[in-house]
């Protein structure tokens, strides 16, 4: 049985935990917090993203408060995001993926109008039998947006199909979603975080895509 890999973009495919980072501390200078380290950021983040923000301050930010940070935040990475480049070995996996008859999709919380020009620009479009990013509010989980794209795919089984991302909220979509997930140590988690998860953890992108083949075959 060959894999439907599920993959995540942010963290995953796309190698911007810096750009996220540098744009985390960017908005905090506008909000008054002090700085963080990248190792600090992965040891803290979580989805859904205010729970990040409570670990920070010792207190949920209320919806008008979270509203002000979700858009400074974004402001700041957007301006960064377009200088990021693919995770090692991405394209080629993708590429392989493909030829070798696996079907892929990504499902992502990236705005979806931002999602696709991005995901074209680096010439990775044709390897997805569908593309999904988000479409309305952020700051949520991921597991009902998982559940919908999992439901527009033609002919993928749940026992066949594997999430691959960088959070430990693929995993609990996954889960949510009745399939299987591989979490990668790239993105924005510490490997301790994702091995509280209890799915197969790995270093690498190819090192993912060989788990997910063994989880189903």
């Amino acid at each position: 049985m060959t894999a439907h890999l599920v993959w995540d973009w942010n963290g995953t495919l796309l190698d911007d935990v810096d750009a996220v980072v540098e744009a985390t501390n960017a908005s905090f200078v506008e909000i008054g917090l002090p700085s963080i380290t990248r190792e600090r950021y992965r040891e803290l983040y979580c989805v859904p993203v205010p729970r990040f923000y409570e670990r920070l301050t010792g207190r949920l930010p209320t919806e008008d408060e979270w509203l002000v940070m979700d858009a400074i935040f974004h402001r700041h990475y957007w301006a960064l995001a377009g200088g990021c480049g693919l995770a090692a070995g991405a394209v080629e996996l993708l590429a392989a993926g493909r030829e070798a008859g696996r079907t892929q999709s990504l499902c992502s919380l990236a705005p979806h109008d931002r999602l696709v020009p991005l995901v074209r620009e680096h010439g990775i479009e044709s390897h997805f039998v569908r593309v999904d990013g988000r479409v309305g509010r952020s700051g949520e989980g991921k597991a009902e947006h998982l559940i919908r794209h999992l439901a527009a795919l033609d002919g993928v089984e749940p026992r066949h199909t594997v999430v691959i991302g960088d959070a430990v909220d693929d995993a609990a979509a996954a889960s949510a979603a009745g399939v299987r997930a591989v979490l990668y140590t790239g993105g924005s988690h510490a490997r301790a975080s994702l091995e509280a998860a209890g799915v197969p953890v790995v270093d690498s992108l190819a090192e993912a895509v060989a788990e997910a083949q063994r989880l189903v075959g």
